[in-house]
């Protein structure tokens, strides 16, 4: 039997990461029935809801019963966050149709095999050089779930390098994230953290280059070690039985049979290839005009999906085969919608039982009585903790520079590490988390379970650590500027 087209998310991937966040879920009830509730007032300042840091007080609990930490995630669809979440929900259908029909038609495959005649078969270079584009999209542009569309291609090419989906994702998603998080000019972290904080825009820029300089050495090096043990022996991916059937289905792709098996697929690829730039532009100008930064999720994913139709049309696989890959993309992402709306649940359940703004002022009380360097560990684990309910950097942003920065002034931390310290906090966990939907959907792309991602990823992590206090230690003894 012919295996369907695009990404088909196992039922064991599906199982682990729905027991892991319902395990969250139900954590997250029980801090609202132990945390007492608390509540800070929030002010309107430039069209943003901030919070007034001196006017935390401890209120009655709500009336939040139990049972409703098992109706959240369906409750999400009509809340605060509701519009984020469809939108999410939408953008993964659409991929999921355009990769499927991409991968059916025979472009997917054609335009791997392109794209490494034009490196001249040096793998290892295109590695690098994969992994510093995607990176230079997070660290300039503040991309991250923009570029999901381009996870399963990256994955494929990786199959057809005769690696695995780890190594696809890691040239691409975790690129992407580890730039996002050493941010040179992301707008999204360090932009809105320096309005919040009155800081001039990306000012900090040559402290903050040698940072992505050193996570992208480290990614590389990450990388080139784990891809050169599979070329020596394959047995070691830590992937490697789910995955034989992607070394089977790219390792014996040919440019020359390809082309004579259909000579339409060049025109398709270049159509694809066109929409492809359209993306990238849509991109790299969304952080320069926020009209365009607002809808470019849902546009990038449009994008992708005519590109997708529209080539698979073009390559002369028929229309029959078109709309039936169509339907296998979108039924084999669907199991990913509800893992989304349970990882969007955790948020929600803090916050309708008033423990958020609590689990804050907490956090503030610490920070007001910590020296310099402990103040600055203490924002970048406060960072990190906020980020496990609440994945949007700028709402993170909003939530927490108003509390931290009068406090940071008092015991003597510059406004420019508090901002450095918040950025790495917020960061460096999207790709950690169970919580984030792009961790749960690209996963779901490429097949891979939460432990097996976590048991891959979590040397990096630990290796990250002490290069992100080494320049925050750094920060603090130069007094990192201008104020």
């Amino acid at each position: 039997m012919q295996s369907k087209a695009g990404v088909q998310i196992s039922r064991k991937a599906f199982s682990q990461s729905f027991f892991i966040l319902l395990a969250l879920m139900i954590i997250a009830g029980i801090l609202t029935l132990v945390l007492p509730s608390g509540r800070y007032m929030r002010v309107e300042q430039n069209g943003r809801q901030l919070i007034d840091p001196v006017s935390f007080q401890f209120v009655q609990k709500p009336n939040y019963p139990f049972w409703r930490w098992f109706t959240a995630p369906f409750e999400v669809l009509a809340g605060d966050d509701a519009i984020i979440i469809d939108t999410i929900i939408v953008f993964i259908l659409m991929v999921g149709a355009s990769f499927a029909v991409l991968d059916k038609s025979g472009i997917l495959g054609a335009a791997i095999v392109r794209l490494v005649k034009t490196f001249g078969g040096r793998k290892y270079l295109l590695l690098f050089i994969m992994s510093f584009f995607f990176m230079l999209l997070g660290a300039l542009f503040g991309l991250f779930e923009e570029i999901v569309p381009l996870v399963p291609m990256m994955i494929a090419l990786a199959y057809y390098l005769g690696w695995d989906a780890l190594v696809g994702m890691g040239m691409s998603i975790l690129a992407t994230n580890l730039g996002f998080s050493a941010a040179i000019t992301n707008p999204f972290t360090i932009g809105v953290a320096q309005r919040l904080a009155g800081l001039p825009l990306f000012s900090g820029i040559l402290f903050r280059i040698p940072i992505f300089i050193a996570i992208y050495f480290l990614l590389a090096i990450f990388l080139y070690r784990y891809a050169r043990s599979i070329d020596r022996n394959p047995e070691v991916s830590l992937v490697f039985d789910k995955h034989k059937a992607g070394h089977e289905r790219y390792k014996t792709l040919s440019l020359d049979q390809i082309s004579k098996e259909n000579i339409k697929i060049g025109k398709a690829i270049f159509f694809f290839t066109g929409f492809l730039v359209l993306i990238i532009l849509t991109l790299m100008l969304g952080p320069l005009f926020p009209v365009l930064s607002d809808v470019s999720l849902p546009l990038v994913g449009l994008l992708f999906l005519i590109g997708g139709l529209g080539a698979g049309l073009i390559s002369g696989a028929g229309q029959i085969t078109v709309w039936r890959a169509v339907w296998e993309g979108i039924s084999g992402i669907a199991p990913g919608i509800p893992l989304i709306m349970m990882a969007a649940s955790i948020k929600h359940i803090v916050t309708s039982g008033e423990v958020m703004d609590t689990i804050l002022h907490s956090a503030s009380q610490w920070l007001s009585d910590a020296s310099t360097f402990s103040g600055v560990l203490t924002i970048y684990a406060l960072a990190l903790l906020i980020e496990f309910f609440i994945g949007s950097a700028g709402a993170k942003a909003v939530l927490m520079m108003p509390i931290l920065l009068p406090l940071t002034d008092l015991i003597g931390i510059t406004r420019q590490i508090t901002v450095t310290a918040y950025c790495f906090g917020d960061g460096f966990s999207n790709l950690a988390y169970p919580t984030n939907p792009v961790l749960l959907i690209v996963l779901g792309l490429a097949n891979v379970s939460y432990s097996r991602w976590m048991s891959w990823t979590l040397k990096l992590w630990l290796a990250i650590l002490p290069i992100t206090l080494f320049f925050l230690w750094l920060g603090t003894r130069i007094h990192l500027g201008p104020f």
